[in-house]
């Protein structure tokens, strides 16, 4: 796959999960005050995970040839910890 193509297919993943998160926040409601407590801090992992991702995303549209490869990696590791996470708090 070329850098183009995989940057899109990162980026819709990401559109994709964060209306996961989105939707997340939302059920927050009508939970316990103990469970609301935990349940926002995951979704703020959350947050943060994707953000994460985000920026590696923004580093790989700015990579080089030489490089892509290599933060085309760190890409994958961020984005594959993210959809564990989001795996986990979906159950």
């Amino acid at each position: 796959m070329d850098k183009k193509a995989y940057q899109e297919k990162i980026a819709a993943q990401l559109k994709e999960w964060q209306a996961e998160v989105d939707k997340l926040k939302a059920q927050t409601q009508g939970k316990s005050a103990d469970a609301k407590i935990e349940y926002e801090k995951r979704v703020k992992e959350l947050e943060k995970k994707m953000e994460q991702s985000k920026e590696k995303l923004e580093d790989l549209k700015k990579a080089g040839e030489s490089t892509w490869e290599e933060v085309r990696k760190e890409v994958e590791k961020e984005t594959n910890e993210l959809k564990a996470q989001l795996r986990d708090i979906l159950k």
